[in-house]
């Protein structure tokens, strides 16, 4: 088949509200030809498959994912209502794909959808149809001979198990028998048929019940997903000609101008051209304190301003801006499964074969080998067929995942999925990157020596070597210079050393401005230099040299301040029964220095190259985390078992790690665990509910305890209670902090480090600098 044929096509499915129901519209598709890659999201309701379309068209996956009962739409389309089920309101999820132009006339603000009630649904109407002909069918039991009464409950079964038994059959015939609808209509028929009409009528009535709150539950869990997509204004005042009007946010495009009032909402990514203001940024980083925005400062849409009016040009059209990306990264995190959830699914695909096998054994083996009553074991059977759905365990895990992935996006803690989020709460280990992770990552220059010239021609020279620079000590270097007044030295052959500095050629002689083990590298070290040197490393700062052909020029001293959070951060970590350590490239001193005061374990004088063998090192023993900024860490976040990026909203933050922390906040790595180890707890928990539950009554059914409508209440109820205790995660606040516990063996890890030089790996005793 000609390979044009094949494409990647995504629908929006309702009416989803558990695992089974997104396993019911997996089965649907993957039997038709030429369909591969299934994807179902049930908290986003996506579909998403690879197509042969030279096999199967578009509409006859459509056709198939409405025969088992849910609605189906094209990606950005109108949803479409399923029969029997839930809809989320138009916008929940918004498609952000660009207009073409904006047009001249002014745009009227789009009211805001409103939920439909729960008896406005189809399931709502089911639950209030059964409700209504039981009640009846009781009142005609008070006033009509029994004989005549039993029919009412008859009459109310079939009237309220018809739309299950269609789905069931609709299910059956795409190769789908375990499915609750069969298991629902099998038990309710046989109910009737072994004369228990009274309570044929009650399981279907619990029935309609249970599939209404699951259908809450479920509709409750995508909230705060939703809530993140309704951040970004709707409408956007674009200037033009000097003059103003509403356009549609989504028509917005890359270097327009728009003018943010006092209190509205930042429409767009951007930057500020004019005026001072704080913004609020807690919508998109959880950040409650507003940040002072000024000409040059990046805005984010979403965020609030609070005090002046902003006009801010355009930096990514909607479907790019930091809102759309994190609802984006929620989404498709739901596909990356966790392992448990993995083996869930895998367990839950024998779980009902099982159970039905088990339920024929019971109704058959008693009275065949042993003579008792048919009735009483049918009966018990029919029960025991209600408890075969294994809703609640399916769902246990993603409702969990779906709710930790909202609760941590609001706060501007992003884990990609179920497996990130499982391998964060296993962390033991967490390696921190230094300069902008730990420390500020705006280091200052504190000392200007030179040891030929002038300190004016040495600045100089140090800047036209460092011109356009973009590490953080040629930007500091520069950034004084500009500070004296001092212009760069004409420079030519400019280039970098990875690790170590740069260089160029000014006036006919190479310049370098590096690192003390370039100098020792190259033999341009003097004793005197050293001995200084070696001075201003004791004092906690980083020293650059600027060499001449064949020795120093002269010494730069800058150093980087901690974050005013990094010691309590580690001291949260710790609090959490986990190890820090800092790797930095910088020297062993100025790494003793800044370690002394946050009192964490530190190697130094790390390439990048070494960085990832620290890595290595330590995931051989260890579950590992590494943070850092996303860029320069980019090899030692891949070799963690997890990596996560720090860095307000960048796009490196966001798509290159694990996880991403938007605040610069480093005591966010402890609330990132906390979440994950509160996800995985409440996912242990919705397991124990779903299965013990179920064992309980499969027992108890067995035994006779207990019969058809409290097994009804066994399944519906489990899957209610699992989505309620998962939404607890919804509140969940992982800025909570732990006690900390000081223990002996962890004085090693408080105290002390591990200094990596050039010239090996030497051990060495942080002091305590507090």
């Amino acid at each position: 088949m000609a390979g044009g044929n094949i494409r990647q096509h995504e629908w929006r499915v309702t009416g989803m509200d558990c695992g089974s129901c997104a396993a019911k519209v997996r089965g649907a598709v993957e039997r038709l030809p030429g369909v591969a890659g299934v994807d179902v999201a049930l908290m986003t309701e996506r579909l998403r498959l690879t197509l042969d379309e030279g096999k199967t068209l578009p509409v006859q996956v459509e056709k198939a994912v409405r025969a088992v009962g849910f609605g189906i739409a094209p990606k950005g389309a109108a949803p479409e209502r399923p029969e029997g089920g839930f809809v989320l309101p138009d916008g929940a999820f918004p498609d952000t794909t660009q207009e073409d132009d904006v047009r001249d006339e002014t745009v009227a603000r789009p009211a805001e959808p409103v939920p439909a009630s729960w008896y406005q649904t189809s399931k709502g109407h089911l639950v209030i149809g059964t409700g209504a002909l039981l009640a009846v069918a009781a009142a005609s039991h008070l006033f009509l001979p029994t004989h005549i009464s039993k029919w009412a409950f008859v009459l109310a079964t079939l009237l309220g198990l018809a739309p299950v038994a269609r789905r069931a059959i609709a299910m059956l015939r795409t190769g789908m028998p375990f499915t609750i609808e069969m298991l629902m209509t099998i038990a309710a028929t046989g109910a009737l048929v072994i004369g228990e009409a009274e309570e044929a009528a009650l399981v279907v009535f619990l029935f309609a019940v249970g599939e209404m709150l699951e259908g809450l539950s479920a509709n409750k869990a995508r909230e705060g997903i939703r809530a993140l997509s309704r951040l970004v204004p709707k409408v956007a005042l674009l200037e033009i000609g000097g003059r103003t009007r509403e356009v549609p946010a989504q028509a917005l495009r890359v270097g327009q101008t728009v003018l943010v009032r006092p209190g509205d909402r930042v429409p767009c990514d951007g930057e500020v051209i004019e005026g001072t203001s704080g913004v609020d940024e807690s919508p998109v980083t959880g950040e409650s304190v507003p940040r002072l925005k000024e000409p040059g400062a990046a805005v984010f849409a979403g965020s609030i301003n609070t005090e002046a009016a902003l006009r801010v040009r355009v930096t990514k059209a909607a479907q790019d801006n930091t809102i759309a990306r994190i609802v984006r990264l929620v989404e498709e995190a739901e596909s990356a499964r966790a392992p448990t959830e993995r083996f869930i699914d895998r367990f839950s695909r024998v779980y009902m074969p099982a159970v039905v096998s088990a339920a024929i054994l019971v109704a058959l083996v008693p009275p065949l080998a042993f003579g008792a009553a048919w009735q009483d074991w049918i009966y018990r059977a029919l029960a025991l067929l209600l408890i075969g759905c294994p809703c609640a365990l399916v769902i246990s895990v993603p409702a969990s995942i779906s709710s930790a992935l909202s609760t941590g996006a609001r706060r501007g803690l992003l884990m990609k999925g179920g497996a990130v989020i499982e391998a964060v709460a296993r962390t033991t280990h967490v390696a921190f990157d230094k300069t902008g992770t730990l420390t500020q990552g705006r280091p200052r220059v504190t000392d200007v020596i030179a040891l030929s010239g002038s300190e004016a021609e040495l600045l100089a020279r140090a800047v036209g070597v460092e011109s356009g620079a973009s590490h953080p000590l040629g930007r500091a270097i520069c950034a004084m210079a500009e500070e004296r007044g001092i212009d760069a030295a004409p420079a030519s052959a400019a280039k970098a050393l990875p690790g170590r500095g740069a260089e160029a050629v000014i006036d006919g002689r190479t310049i370098s401005v590096g690192s003390p083990r370039l100098a020792e590298e190259r033999g341009e070290m003097t004793n005197a230099a050293r001995d200084r040197v070696s001075a201003l490393e004791a004092e906690g700062k980083t020293v650059v040299l600027v060499l001449g052909d064949t020795t120093p020029l002269g010494i730069i001293a800058l150093r980087d301040q901690p974050r005013p959070d990094a010691a309590r951060a580690v001291a949260e970590l710790q609090g959490l029964g986990i190890e820090p350590v800092m790797l930095t490239g910088d020297n062993p001193r100025t790494a003793q220095a800044i370690a002394g005061q946050l009192g964490i374990a530190y190697q130094a004088g790390l390439m990048p190259e070494d960085k990832v063998a620290a890595i290595h090192g330590l995931t051989s023993e260890a579950r590992v985390m590494m943070v850092g900024d996303g860029i320069n860490d980019a090899p030692a976040l891949a070799a963690a078992h997890v990596g996560v990026a720090m860095g307000s909203g960048t796009d490196v933050a966001l798509e290159t790690a694990d996880a991403a922390i938007l605040r610069d906040r480093v005591t966010d790595v402890a609330g990132t665990i906390r979440l994950a180890r509160a996800t995985m707890t409440n996912i242990r928990q919705n397991i124990i509910i779903a299965l013990g539950l179920k064992l309980v009554f499969l027992v108890t059914t067995v035994l006779g305890v207990t019969g058809l409508w409290i097994a009804i209440l066994a399944d519906t109820g489990a899957t209610v209670l699992v989505t309620l205790n998962a939404l607890r995660l919804l509140f969940f606040r992982p800025d909570k902090k732990s006690v900390v516990v000081d223990r002996p063996d962890r004085e090693t890890s408080r105290t002390g480090g591990t200094a990596r030089g050039p010239e090996g790996v030497a051990s060495r005793k942080a002091q305590d600098m507090a």
